[in-house]
């Protein structure tokens, strides 16, 4: 599972007008919600995310787990879907009766304008509480009220670090012991070339965005009307200032000729994992990747580091997930919420794709369960998870747009190309805040 930051305009303009849209399409009637009651045999078609062979080996087995328990409905799967494909198919009535979605940052958008159906009415009527999720997830998976999507396994962010690299120095637990044991591991050639990075500090780096740094200081996204609140929150000045300082040490040109020579991130020639790079911010799923295309590796997990004076925030980190839900206009409703039940609420089955996928999982019975393996890299995680400081992006409108804003103004700051982070920040807060107005209509 990968929840990234959506960067791709086409993908913008159709969440924009799926908003802007909101109030001129009525959501239609939600069917009986329960099991399919007299167990025809029925097919239903599930789009989703998984495309790497280890993911769509892991959801087979989950599938083939359902179909065990519900031997009447066979699924016909389609993968490597992205959210702009949901939203047209939808809108165009010709939806999947599932669909997953790796983001969380549709889901206002899905709940608004009713491209997913409410799943309040299929909770109730299969009696199911809403207790069983942990708290966080419920601001990631409903909108103003909606629950149009259920939370199928979590991510978390951590630090993992190369104990090689690393020559005996605990992992760091502020931003001060952070800089500093950059700079002590970070290897250089004569010319000044990097060859050994400690850490790679810019928010170009993988997944350095701001959704999962600004919780290193506790930062805000929104004020309680929903407004901007990045220009007024000093917790984001205090985050691009470190930033900035450590990438000038590096040198941005020499940073960026560092950064383009790197593998791609999904792949067995992540810099992490080929060991050039000590010590990097990465979710659950790297210790995954690195049990299939770096075996040998010698690394070592840990929270992040949190700003010197905030170490309460200690401990905590991001917490995002894959969202799952009914469409709306599917064919098989009924047949549909018995396999969303079955992947987001039956333990065995989230234990499972958890250990397979070496994703969070999602209910406190799975959190509890003792089939779930808990190596003490995965544990980092789980411990990331259920500590009161990680925090989330709830739903709200707007959200890749707001992510992509104040991230092309990080990457005008950390390269020099806009020195005075004070009016940077503003303008974030007016280009966010114009945005919101034009799509809530207000």
């Amino acid at each position: 599972m990968r929840t990234r930051l959506l960067l791709v305009a086409a993908g913008l303009a159709v969440l924009s007008a799926a908003a802007c849209t909101a109030g001129t399409e009525s959501a239609p009637a939600i069917p009986s919600a329960g099991s399919t009651p007299d167990q025809k045999p029925v097919t239903i078609t599930m789009w989703h995310g998984f495309s790497a062979d280890n993911e769509l080996k892991a959801f087979d087995d989950a599938l083939a787990g359902f179909k065990q328990k519900y031997p009447w409905i066979t699924v016909k799967t389609t993968k490597a879907i992205q959210d702009d494909q949901i939203i047209q198919s939808a809108r165009g009535g010709n939806p999947p009766d599932v669909a997953m979605s790796f983001t969380t940052d549709s889901v206002a958008t899905f709940c608004k304008t009713g491209i997913f159906q409410d799943l309040k009415p299929f909770l109730a009527a299969s009696k199911i509480d809403e207790s069983i999720f942990p708290k966080v997830i419920a601001e990631y998976t409903q909108y103003q009220g909606n629950r149009c999507v259920m939370p199928m396994l979590a991510d978390s962010y951590g630090l993992y670090y190369n104990k090689k690299l690393m020559k005996g120095e605990q992992p760091p637990k502020t931003l001060s012991e952070l800089a500093a044991l950059t700079k002590k591991l970070t290897v250089r050639a004569a010319d000044g070339t990097i060859k050994v990075a400690g850490f790679v500090p810019h928010s170009q780096m993988y997944e350095n965005a701001p959704i999962h740094t600004g919780t290193m200081v506790g930062a805000k996204w929104t004020n309680p009307d929903g407004t901007s609140a990045v220009a007024s929150d000093p917790a984001w000045k205090q985050l691009m200032t470190w930033q900035k300082d450590l990438v000038d040490w590096f040198g941005y040109d020499k940073l960026e000729k560092f950064r383009k020579s790197m593998g791609d991130e999904w792949s067995a020639d992540n810099p992490f994992m080929k060991g050039k790079v000590a010590m990097a911010i990465d979710g659950e799923w790297r210790n995954a990747m690195i049990a299939a295309d770096a075996k040998d590796l010698d690394y070592g997990t840990a929270p992040i580091p949190v700003a010197d004076d905030k170490p309460q925030l200690y401990g905590g980190g991001f917490i995002a997930g894959t969202v799952v839900g009914i469409p709306r206009g599917a064919k098989n409703p009924e047949a549909a919420w018995d396999l969303v039940k079955y992947l987001t609420t039956d333990t065995d089955a989230v234990v499972n794709l958890s250990n397979a996928l070496r994703n969070v999982p999602s209910t406190l019975p799975a959190l509890q369960s003792p089939k779930l393996d808990k190596d003490p890299n995965f544990q980092t995680f789980l411990d990331i998870f259920a500590n009161p400081s990680s925090a989330t992006l709830p739903a709200q409108l707007n959200s890749v747009f707001n992510q992509q804003t104040l991230q092309e103004a990080q990457i005008k700051w950390e390269s020099g190309r806009a020195p005075d982070l004070d009016a940077l920040l503003a303008d974030v807060d007016k280009k966010i805040n114009d945005k919101l107005k034009l799509t809530s209509g207000n």
